[in-house]
């Protein structure tokens, strides 16, 4: 068929046909393009996919799925894309329009506003040791020391834009922030890897656990019900959720929550963070530690401010 016919079927410009056929040609699709009158856009005879009996939802959750920045610090990058170009060759005409609606029309983004993506140096080589399933040498920074250790890598998650590598140690499977892995060596030694061992089953056990652990504060709040959003980007999302509401008809306009909080000592700050649309209701120690520090900031900027400019 010539590039107008096809553009007139798949209802899009000739350019858009060109530049597909130079990216399925790219991706290894065996498909050419031949000059003159009796040219056109062929594909080479025989070429068959082996992908069969997809359903449209399957093919718009395999197109929702891709997430370009984690593929390219694994160094997958080019590999997703020229994958979901021959899946897309691949599907018919009614899938593959859907597909290209989805795709158009959401995007995923890992990362939080204002949160650079963390410099990952050795993820490539913590990925080959978890696909090889090889054991790594590595040097950690522990936060007060760098240590070295010999990891046996059994996954790699990737949570709220941060990397970890679960790795067996010691016969135990343990956690690491990837990010902190300051030298990674590959070694010829393999992984003892249970053949019962789930990644995702161990990651939703080790971080309830870890949260269970963790110490936490319980605090009441009121804040002005369009300001609430502002609980969610200073303590994550999901916590607005998970508080427990408290009637108050008095009032209006606001919204009295009950919350439990991690790491007590940051809370104050945390809380002030809100700003002034939050009151602290109880307990009384947090609500002094809160207006302690609002009065040293103020005293602060008091200090700052020329005498004739207050």
């Amino acid at each position: 068929m010539t590039a107008g016919q096809l553009a007139e079927e798949l209802e899009v410009s000739v350019r858009t046909i060109h530049r597909d056929v130079e990216e399925l040609s790219a991706a290894g699709v065996p498909i050419f393009a031949e000059r003159g009158p009796l040219g056109g856009i062929r594909l080479v005879d025989g070429y068959r996919t082996r992908l069969t009996g997809m359903t449209a939802d399957e093919a718009e959750a395999l197109f929702l799925s891709g997430l370009p920045g984690p593929a390219a610090q694994l160094g997958l990058g080019t590999v997703v894309a020229a994958a979901q170009l021959k899946v897309m060759a691949a599907l018919p005409p009614e899938l593959r329009s859907r597909a290209s609606r989805l795709v158009q029309r959401f995007h995923l983004d890992a990362a939080g506003w204002f949160k650079a993506n963390e410099d990952v140096p050795h993820l490539a080589t913590l990925s080959t040791a978890v696909w090889e399933g090889r054991m790594v040498a590595v040097e950690y920074d522990r936060g007060d020391e760098v240590v070295a250790r010999t990891l046996g890598p059994l996954g790699l998650v990737l949570k709220g834009g941060v990397w970890y590598v679960v790795a067996n140690v010691d016969g135990q499977a343990r956690t690491y922030r990837a990010s902190r892995v300051v030298s990674a060596t590959l070694l010829d030694e393999t992984v003892d890897r249970a053949e019962d061992f789930d990644l995702a089953s161990f990651w939703i056990e080790s971080t309830a656990a870890y949260e269970r652990e963790q110490p936490s504060t319980v605090v009441d709040v009121r804040i002005r019900k369009d300001q609430s959003w502002r609980i969610n980007q200073v303590f994550g999302t999901g916590t607005l959720a998970a508080g427990e509401r408290i009637e108050e008809p008095d009032h209006p306009g606001t919204i009295r929550l009950r919350l439990r909080l991690g790491f007590p000592d940051e809370v104050p700050g945390s809380l002030l963070a809100c700003g002034h649309n939050l009151e602290v209701l109880a307990p009384p120690e947090i609500r002094d530690q809160v207006v302690m520090l609002a009065n040293r900031i103020a005293d602060r900027y008091r200090e700052a401010i020329p005498d004739g400019r207050r």
